[in-house]
């Protein structure tokens, strides 16, 4: 009787399945919608956008002295070359609102003091996604040199234009991804759900990894092109044990002077 009393008057009793699963359609409706504006943006800049993902090609068939171009197949390639576009700079651009309704979906869970976290969760993941963007587009072209260097002398190379989205797609979704979890390693840990030491103690594990995921995820067979993506994935993982330390020591503190003072 006791604990459906505690229940009831509790605000912040825990939500029931249902509820989560209603508010995480809703927060991917949001989502949606944020990035189905922001493609209208992508997909009246398709052209310059275009023109500089077709620029390190065309300076790759020149330093080669090479056919080398991008090829429309189907009769309806086209357009979809222009959708895919429109919906990448969609996802760029709308990366602060779909990264808010993320955190929103997790905040319900939180207690008041973490739910302060919000601003320092927005104002890391967003420049760290952008980062990751702004380095998979310095990788891009070495990546096009690279690969369209394999094409025997006398050949040409035909670029699928599916085949080409789809790989920047994956190239520049990876860097943004990969440089926002260490913010989630620092939400984990000042929320009390991962201790620092479980990171330190896997720090083994989470390089090799690191490396394993930078050699599937970079599209060259380079191994310069692998430690340009899973260096800078060590130091932030490393950097986010850091960071994370602070907040824990400080916490565990407070809970001390809580415990001294009870």
């Amino acid at each position: 009787m006791a604990s459906n009393t505690s229940r009831r008057s509790n605000p912040d009793a825990r939500m029931s399945l249902r509820a989560h699963l209603r508010e995480f359609r809703n927060r991917l409706i949001y989502a949606a919608i944020g990035v189905a504006v922001c493609s209208v943006v992508g997909w009246v800049i398709y052209e310059p956008v275009f023109e500089a993902l077709q620029a390190p090609i065309i300076e790759a068939a020149e330093s080669q002295d090479a056919l080398v171009t991008v090829n429309f197949a189907g009769l309806a390639t086209a357009l979809d070359m222009k959708i895919k576009v429109s919906l990448f700079v969609g996802v760029a651009l709308s990366s602060p609102w779909w990264l808010y309704q993320l955190w929103a979906f997790v905040a319900p869970g939180l207690k008041s003091k973490e739910k302060r976290y919000t601003i320092g969760f927005l104002a890391s993941a967003i420049p760290l996604f952008g980062a990751g963007l702004f380095l998979a587009w310095w990788i891009y072209p070495q990546a096009v040199r690279i690969l369209t260097g394999f094409t025997p002398e006398g050949g040409s190379n035909f670029l699928d234009a599916q085949m080409l989205m789809s790989f920047t797609m994956r190239l520049f979704l990876a860097f943004g991804i990969a440089f926002v979890f260490p913010v989630v390693m620092v939400f984990l840990s000042w929320s009390g759900v991962v201790r620092t030491r479980t990171w330190l103690k896997g720090w083994r594990w989470a390089v090799m990894i690191i490396f394993i995921a930078a050699a599937m995820l970079t599209p060259t067979p380079d191994v310069v092109t692998m430690l340009t993506m899973a260096g800078p994935m060590v130091a932030l993982y490393f950097g986010a044990i850091g960071v994370a330390r602070l907040g824990e020591r400080r916490r565990d503190r407070k809970r001390a002077a809580a415990l001294d003072d009870a």
